[in-house]
């Protein structure tokens, strides 16, 4: 039922646009759908489509299985591609039929218009220029992006792409940190070695890893880029500024990364994003018919390298050492787990690290793990707090008349109290502070004779001498006379009561 209000809403749709004066390309675009696909649609009236729909569906697609793949990424990511989504299938599904590109878009455009997932797409156009012979030209450019880490976290990388202009080979590698001049150096031979040879120019930016200045066209280079092109024997060309209309190809490379192997990729670590690159240009990039030379760029290759320079190395090269960042963690991510390093290993990300088995300065030996996502962690990697709580108790202990003895007693609260050492040192200096030495003396000897390891006995021990010294004498006892007199006054003192007789008591109970 579904499949039926979508397919009628589609074309009410198409018919509804039309009439308000819409192109048949304009529709196309805006509903996701195949020009062909709309023009059949407005050859159509409402009742021959009706009943059109009311058919059952019979026919079944080869890429069926496969319908709830494409249905969920374009329900999640609607401006998907039809070429991404070919080489997504490609990639999560090794069983994927062989099939021809125009095949997977129909099948993707069949799904877009059943569930109405239309795709938003913005448009940029480039000069078209004319061929280049081949071998004459490859072009060099940069790209950057903000990838999602597997922990969900922003990773932005940097990558080098290189292309050859006549059979559109192309090599990408990337980096987690900026580039530097001896890195797209590196960058420069693994692409001679991928296409196995040298174009007679390259074309570039004039971006600072190359040249230093520009002056009315004469292009200062960095000297360490000027040395290796005179070795190498390249021959250079510089576009001016705000021009990349002169080196099209490469651009349409970095948006083709951007938009078909990187977009909702995550990133694990660099090594495992340089691996699945070579995957895709083997697989994708390089293994599909070119958009504009309907050529394959793999087959082409094999026509090219014929007129390329052969490729040497200019030095034997010393074995790789990748570079690796270190996390303000002190941690470094290789192969989808995380190593630790030692603490005070990470300087505000300026320090880089090498992951090799080569002589050097050495900071840590790590046993690679063969699964993903661990953490490995040394024991020894964790804070040395030893100097500094050594150097905070003697600078607490001199705060003491006896300087020996309050160290004695610290050093038996650290031993005591391993945890919680800075917490008690610190409410000591806080305690001495409100206090005379006098007293503090009298305290660290009592607790000290005590055995007592605590700062909060020490300040109530401090406590109780403030109130001793603060607290009232008693009062001497005072006899109170009811009818004091001065000694020269004695009449009253020679008085004496009157006396009952006992026969009066007796007669009284006697009557009675």
């Amino acid at each position: 039922m579904n499949y039926y209000l979508n397919k009628l809403m589609t074309y009410h749709e198409v018919h509804k646009m039309y009439r308000e004066g819409n192109s048949i390309r304009k529709i196309s675009e805006h509903l996701g759908l195949n020009w062909r696909t709309v023009k059949k649609l407005l050859s159509k009236d409402d009742r021959s489509y009706q009943k059109e729909l009311e058919q059952p569906i019979s026919k079944k697609k080869l890429l069926d299985p496969f319908r709830d793949f494409v249905r969920e990424k374009l329900e999640l990511y609607h401006d998907t591609s039809a070429a991404q989504m070919f080489d997504w299938l490609k990639e999560q599904h090794p069983d994927f039929p062989s099939v021809s590109a125009k095949t997977v878009f129909n099948f993707v455009q069949g799904i877009r218009a059943e569930f109405n997932i239309p795709k938003v797409s913005s448009a940029r156009d480039f000069q078209m220029v004319e061929e280049l012979p081949y071998g004459s030209q490859a072009q060099v450019d940069f790209g950057f992006y903000n990838m999602t880490t597997t922990t969900n976290k922003q990773k932005r990388v940097q990558f080098f792409t290189f292309i050859l202009s006549r059979s559109r080979y192309k090599f990408v590698l990337f980096s987690d940190i900026p580039f530097t001049t001896a890195m797209v150096i590196d960058a420069h031979e693994q692409a001679f070695q991928f296409i196995t040879g040298l174009p007679e120019e390259i074309v570039y930016d004039q971006d600072r890893l190359f040249i230093v200045s520009e002056n009315l066209g004469d292009i200062v280079l960095t000297s360490e880029f000027s040395n290796y092109v005179r070795e190498r024997g390249i021959k250079l060309h510089f576009c001016r500024k705000s021009d990349p209309q002169s080196k099209g190809k490469v651009e349409n490379v970095v948006k083709y990364v951007k938009q078909n192997f990187l977009y909702n990729r995550p990133y694990r670590d660099l090594e495992t994003l340089n691996d699945e690159c070579i995957a895709w240009l083997h697989r994708t990039a390089n293994n599909l018919p070119h958009g504009t030379t309907k050529l394959i760029p793999l087959e082409e290759l094999a026509k090219e390298q014929m007129f390329l320079e052969q490729y040497h190395q200019v030095l034997p090269k010393p074995p790789q050492k990748q570079i690796y960042a270190v996390h303000k963690d002190n941690k470094v991510s290789y192969k989808g787990n995380f190593y630790s390093v030692p603490i005070g290993t990470y300087n505000a990300g300026i320090t880089k690290v090498h992951l090799t088995e080569l002589s050097g300065k050495e900071i840590c030996v790590h046993e690679v793990s063969a699964l993903k996502g661990k953490k490995i962690i040394l024991r020894t990697h964790g804070r040395n707090m030893e100097p500094k709580i050594t150097e905070l108790i003697y600078q607490t202990a001199s705060l003491f008349e006896n300087i020996e003895k309050a160290q004695q007693w610290l050093i038996a609260i650290k031993l005591h109290k391993k945890r919680y050492i800075r917490d008690q040192i610190q409410m000591i200096e806080r305690v001495i502070e409100n206090n005379n030495p006098l007293d503090i003396s009298r305290a660290l000897d009592y607790v000290h004779t005590n055995n007592i390891l605590s700062a909060t006995d020490f300040k109530a021990y401090l406590d109780y001498i403030r109130s001793e010294k603060t607290h009232k004498p008693e009062l001497e006892t005072k006899i109170i006379r009811l009818n004091p007199l001065s000694a020269s006054n004695n009449t009253q003192m020679e008085l004496e009561p009157q006396k009952s007789d006992l026969t009066d008591y007796e007669l009284l109970f006697g009557n009675n």
